[in-house]
């Protein structure tokens, strides 16, 4: 059963509360939504005092959103099971839906591609690659939502995680949780090969678990509404450690 979200960042990304700091592309497409909301907060001086994890969690839900978009786009069509997949998993209260629609719209309907969008919440989270990761994440749970990741999701998919800056093990342990969990590489899952130490491979997976906790990420930008997504990548990781240990005896 999916967890209660009782603060929600859906009403600040749709009434422009922090998001009026993002500026670029992310700024601008909020600005073509919640103009009138950014307005007034420009007016009363809100600007100089903005959280900047709030705005940061803002970034990132807006980029999911406008990510996806340009997905639908690319894919050339949007499915029921996906919009209803995006409801489900991101928790987006009925209030908020008809917002949220708009800032889809918007975005898909913008002439730019997706490369503004990528380029600039890739440059926000250059320190936070784990971030990046669960943003990757939150687009193949929209693309798979139909049963399938179709080979044009999945090559825009490899274009994102490029301007991520996010190498083959980090797309790979994306890739596997959501496309072929029972038969992914649990070595390329950990970022490791299967020449790589014991020692070394221990190292690897803790440094994962860190990197990688839920609070950790929410601390540095993931919204609370996303943190399924940082449970699931754990769960793979440590799957993954655990096939490690067993084949190799190191328990």
């Amino acid at each position: 059963m999916r967890r209660v979200v009782r603060l929600s960042i859906w009403g600040k990304v749709i009434g422009g509360v922090a998001g009026f700091a993002l500026g670029g592309p992310l700024g601008g497409l909020l600005g073509a939504v919640a103009g009138h909301a950014l307005d007034r907060m420009r007016a009363g001086g809100a600007g100089a005092g903005a959280d900047t994890v709030a705005a940061r969690q803002v970034a990132f839900t807006t980029a999911v959103i406008a990510l996806a978009a340009k997905m639908a786009k690319a894919d050339g069509r949007v499915s029921r099971a996906e919009v209803n997949a995006f409801k489900d998993i991101f928790h987006v209260p009925p209030a908020e839906m008809k917002g949220v629609g708009r800032l889809f719209d918007e975005a898909r309907a913008d002439a730019a591609g997706f490369e503004p969008y990528a380029e600039q919440i890739a440059a926000m989270f250059a320190r936070e690659p784990a971030v990046l990761e669960d943003l990757l994440a939150g687009l193949f749970h929209i693309a798979k939502a139909d049963g399938v990741v179709h080979a044009s999701e999945l090559e825009y998919l490899r274009d994102v995680a490029r301007i991520f800056g996010l190498d083959a093990h980090a797309f790979e342990r994306i890739r596997a949780t959501h496309v072929e969990p029972k038969g992914a590489d649990p070595y390329s899952v950990l970022g490791v090969s299967r020449g790589t130490a014991d020692a070394e491979i221990k190292r690897a997976y803790r440094k994962l678990i860190r990197e990688n906790h839920p609070d950790t990420l929410i601390a540095k930008g993931l919204p609370q509404e996303f943190v399924d997504l940082a449970n699931e990548k754990m769960a793979a990781i440590n799957a993954a450690y655990d096939e490690v240990e067993r084949e190799r005896g190191l328990r």
